[in-house]
């Protein structure tokens, strides 16, 4: 038998290929989507956006330009020195955005249509807990 953490790690390799395969059919990254949920949600600044999702500025801005680059988000300068970009996502960044999000939604229907919600609430409040005791263990071994 797996181990928690085995088992784990194999459930998060078989989620990411389904996830890289339905971004992919949308011609984004699974990366690029989750940036695209962002700034869909509000979340509008280079600033701001690195924070949310811990990223440095050098990652971010190449997958902001792609998303540019495939219209998928739009920018806007602001400021005195016009240096500061807004990004707002475009029709077709939100077209993009719901097919994803329904194809994704779709998966994890399938995935636990035979679990009541009882045994998906423990699921994920033991995943919650683990993730903490990860977090915990991480900072004391630093």
């Amino acid at each position: 038998m797996k181990t928690i953490l085995e088992a784990l790690w194999d459930t998060e390799k078989i989620y990411r290929a389904d996830l890289t395969k339905i971004t992919k059919n949308s011609g984004v990254t699974i990366a690029e989507w989750q940036l695209l949920a962002r700034v869909s949600a509000g979340i509008d600044t280079q600033d701001k956006l690195a924070k949310d999702m811990l990223l440095d500025n050098s990652t971010l801005s190449r997958q902001l330009s792609s998303l540019y680059k495939k219209e998928l988000v739009d920018n806007t300068a602001i400021g005195r020195d016009k240096r500061q970009l807004v990004y707002g996502i475009t029709e077709a960044g939100d077209t993009v955005l719901t097919t994803v999000n329904q194809a994704h939604e779709a998966i994890e229907a399938n995935l636990f249509q035979r679990w009541d919600q009882e045994e998906q609430r423990m699921l994920q409040i033991l995943l919650n807990r683990l993730e903490k005791s990860m977090t915990n263990v991480r900072i004391k071994s630093e």
